[in-house]
């Protein structure tokens, strides 16, 4: 891209207030394409004669800024008059609000004294052949806009009757050119409208509204008033078990909305930010906030552009709605970074949250450009040695590198390649993933192991010690089990790209025996899991024994937390106990996928209770209602209940391999999962006294029934066994 424009920003300190950019400009000539060109240092939301351009939300989006800055095009050939006003609003956005609300590092103290900027270029090119360029420049103004104040976690002031003062001048500065990358992941955009289900007085006398479900987005009001009246909103999850608004979970996240009526019917929603909530406050209104009614409010669902591809259903209710709440949470998540929360004052791309859910979220929808972009950033981010932060965008800067978390460089990358069989993915990240197993390799206390470091380990498993958020299972376990996992992984990518693995194939074969010496037994359920999973142990089928006596002994409970859990009914099917792992999945007590769902959850939580029992909360200041981590479930239903994988060698599905296990607790299940090569369906259900299967595949199949294979081509099928 050749830049002829200059970095802009407002040349007086306009306080907590965006500033709007415009530049006025005539055309005598006609137009054959019209194409804009821009980004911010901050978020934008553009319009051209008064018209919005595109559709999106939040632009440029977030990325390691340091390195890497998207910037978008669009044609704007059909806004274009013979008389035409280009405005750009600028909010402070991920690049300059203080974030994150917990903690402070160098690298955002750094953002905050960068000032916002914006960067646009106009490129008209008309029917003639030739061509003009409008460029931000110091020709153009800047004023404050009516949007007062604007933060990601407090949320948004807008004045719909302010007029500025005057208009100040632009002056150009020495913004990053050299980091200027085009679009790379999808945008963030408007995805569906939720009315309110009903408007209620707490015990408290609140007046609330409820829209029946969580999300990520914001409310569009709509109302009939005077000019200076207020419209003042609050947001949260849940209610307290009195039935009263709840935001302590929110922590220094205000969460705010407030609206400064003009004259008349209008309808305002905040422009540079975004809120994750089931409820408002209505803690003003024309009229007073009795006056409020359902139709004044419709909640607007943001996420990254992606199309949906699996689809899950089954006969238990219960089920159904555990499967909607995985969606949500990954719709509400899924906000340009993977994000583990989307409401209180965090927000932020944890490493672990992602690769627990990466192979989940590849079947949900397509997230293969959405990974592209983020894993970049990834890259960009990771040190020289092959750190790898907890978070990315590396916000904390926090050393030393976690175990699981730091993982995602090497799990993330073989996920998304195993789900759409693009080798780009592992060219693209090839380096990074060696660079993350060499960390390993350099920063152990123990040859062959990951032993001496700081980790998370099996993040709120429920064997944590009282006081702990960490679970019991041995955190150099966890540490070395990981490093042989990716360091596997790594050898796989590498010989698909043709690279000789010899070194690493020695190292793992070191690292599996050294693994084995160090622990020949195994003390929690998520220690089993990794064991089995990885291949680590001995004896797999052994340690699956192990887990599958531990998971009844406790009383058919699961223990495990981040790190065991998304493994943990995969090691019980795949070692012969797949009615436990049914057992677990169709549990409706604590702890449980489905104790949530009967308590009114309409997204994954963090806890298993995060609502207990008795009504109360886990816990005031880390207890999440959209938190998607544990939703990983779903690769389970769809891989091992319904049956459907990639033939091994066949990524992407070219080949698969469909081997449905029915469960007699369940009348009928259903998975379809829409692939690069065409849609895939998996269906049982009991007909009579047997299971009846109804498989459709697009391409050369492998499938097995009650013990037999079919090797078949493209096509529908329908085959039978006994119930036992």
């Amino acid at each position: 891209m050749d830049w002829k424009a200059k970095w802009l920003r407002p040349a007086s300190d306009f306080g907590n207030a965006a500033p709007v950019f415009s530049t006025d400009f005539a055309l005598s000539r006609t137009v054959k394409q019209a194409r804009l060109f821009i980004t911010a240092l901050g978020v934008y939301e553009a319009a051209l004669n008064g018209r919005r351009i595109g559709q999106f939300v939040l632009a440029p989006g977030w990325t390691t800024y340091y390195k890497r800055l998207q910037y978008q095009e669009y044609d704007v050939t059909d806004l274009l008059r013979a008389e035409n006003r280009l405005t750009v609003t600028v909010g402070k956005g991920w690049y300059h609000s203080p974030m994150p609300g917990f903690s402070a590092s160098d690298f955002q103290k750094g953002l905050a004294a960068r000032p916002i900027g914006l960067l646009a270029q106009l490129e008209i090119t008309y029917e003639d052949g030739k061509r003009s360029f409008i460029v931000s420049d110091k020709s153009w103004s800047v004023s404050e806009s009516a949007v007062r104040f604007s933060e990601i976690y407090d949320g948004e002031i807008y004045d719909a009757s302010f007029i500025p003062p005057c208009s100040g001048t632009a002056e150009t500065f020495d913004g990053p050119y050299e980091t200027l990358i085009e679009q790379q992941g999808e945008e963030i955009r408007e995805q569906e409208r939720i009315a309110a289900a009903r408007i209620f007085t707490t015990p408290k006398g609140e007046v609330v509204a409820d829209f029946g479900q969580e999300i990520t987005g914001y409310v569009e009001i709509s109302v009939n008033a005077k000019a200076g009246e207020e419209i003042r909103l609050s947001h949260a999850e849940v209610l307290d078990k009195d039935g009263c608004f709840y935001t302590e979970n929110y922590r220094s996240a205000r969460a705010e909305y407030c609206c400064i009526c003009r004259d008349g019917q209008q309808s305002c929603h905040p422009r540079l930010t975004f809120f994750g909530f089931r409820y408002i406050r209505i803690d003003a209104f024309p009229g007073g906030p009795g006056a409020a009614k359902p139709e004044n409010f419709t909640a607007v669902v943001l996420h990254s552009q992606m199309k949906r591809t699996g689809r899950l259903s089954c006969s238990n209710p219960l089920l159904n709605r555990l499967f909607d709440n995985i969606i949500w949470g990954q719709k509400g998540n899924f906000v340009d970074v993977p994000t583990d929360c989307p409401q209180r004052d965090e927000r932020l791309g944890w490493t672990g949250d992602a690769q627990v859910f990466v192979r989940t979220a590849c079947l949900n929808y397509d997230t293969e450009k959405f990974f592209t972009k983020w894993l970049a950033d990834l890259a960009a981010d990771q040190g020289e040695d092959g750190y790898v932060g907890h978070v990315i965008p590396d916000l904390l800067k926090t050393q030393p590198a976690s175990a699981a978390w730091g993982d995602a460089a090497v799990i993330c990358p073989w996920a998304v390649y195993l789900a759409y069989g693009n080798t780009e993915i592992l060219s693209r990240q090839f380096e990074s993933m060696r660079k993350w197993v060499d960390y390993i390799t350099a920063h152990t206390t123990t040859e062959y192991l990951w032993t001496g470091g700081v980790h998370y380990g099996d993040w709120l498993g429920l064997d944590a010690p009282t006081g702990s958020y960490k679970g019991s299972s041995r955190e150099d376990f966890i540490a070395s089990a990981f490093y042989a996992h990716s360091a596997s992984l790594v050898i796989k990518a590498g010989l698909v790209l043709g690279k000789d693995m010899a070194a690493y194939e020695a190292l793992l074969q070191n690292i599996v025996s050294a693994f084995r010496r160090a622990y020949p037994t195994y003390t929690t359920q998520t220690e089993c899991v990794l064991a089995a999973h990885f291949h680590l142990a001995e004896n797999c089928q052994a340690a699956a024994d192990q887990l599958a006596l531990m998971i009844r002994e406790c009383g058919t409970k699961l223990q495990t937390g981040f790190v065991g859990t998304p493994y943990l009914l995969h090691v019980l099917s795949d070692y012969g106990h797949t009615d436990l792992a049914y057992s677990l999945l169709l549990r409706e007590q604590y702890p449980s996928w489905l104790y949530p769902v009967t308590k009114g959850a309409t997204t994954v939580w963090e806890h298993w209770d995060g609502i207990m029992e008795n009504g109360d909360f886990w816990s005031r200041n880390m207890n999440s209602f959209n938190h998607y981590a544990y939703g990983a479930v779903a690769d389970w239903v769809y891989c091992c209940a319904a049956g459907i994988t990639p033939a091994e060698g066949y990524p992407g599905y070219s080949k698969v391999r469909i081997t449905p296990a029915p469960d007699a607790r369940l009348d009928w299940l259903e998975a379809s999962l829409d692939t690069r090569h065409g849609r895939i369906i998996s269906r049982w259900k009991k007909q009579d006294s047997l299971w009846r299967y109804e498989i459709t595949t697009p391409v050369d199949a492998e499938v097995v029934i009650a013990g037999k294979t079919f090797l078949v081509g493209a096509g529908s099928y329908i085959y039978h066994s006994s119930i036992q």
